[in-house]
């Protein structure tokens, strides 16, 4: 099958890969219809590791273009998830201004092509699957920072 060309072929790429790493993917497309932030969980199909926005973008900036994977921003919490490979835990337990979710935790998403609740994709899925190396994840936050957010302490 051929990459999608258009900007809508590629959202609809990216949010049905999205929807379908849920259990429930037709709840997932339901919420994104009436505007509503649908949450999914991790461990399947990857993990998420959730820094501060203000320490998260100045590591965005370090990864280039080739080596990105999702990452999902809400400003007005100061939070960024990056979606990582199921095995990245260990990897990144030393990095101490990332924070890796366990198996199940559920991260409230919006739609690849939209922002919902002042949430939105500093990089989209593409819907191939690709997720961010932990490696070149921990090389771009470098050493250093104490903070361990959790999205419960966003409120």
């Amino acid at each position: 099958m051929p990459p999608p060309t258009s900007i809508v072929e590629r959202y609809e790429t990216a949010d049905s890969w999205l929807a379908d790493c849920s259990e429930h993917p037709h709840l997932v497309r339901a919420l994104w219809e009436t505007d509503d932030l649908a949450p999914i969980a991790s461990g399947n199909h990857w993990l998420v590791a959730e820094s501060r926005l203000s320490n998260g973008m100045p590591a965005a900036a370090r990864i280039r273009q080739e080596h990105r994977g999702p990452v999902l921003a809400d400003p007005e919490a100061d939070r960024t998830w990056w979606l990582v490979p199921p095995t990245a835990a260990e990897e990144l337990a030393d990095v101490r201004q990332v924070t890796v979710q366990p198996t199940g935790w559920s991260l409230r998403c919006p739609p690849c092509g939209w922002s919902v609740a002042g949430r939105w994709w500093l990089w989209r899925p593409d819907g191939s699957g690709r997720l961010t190396d932990p490696a070149v994840l921990a090389a771009a936050f470098g050493p250093g920072g104490s903070y361990r957010p959790t999205e419960e302490t966003a409120v």
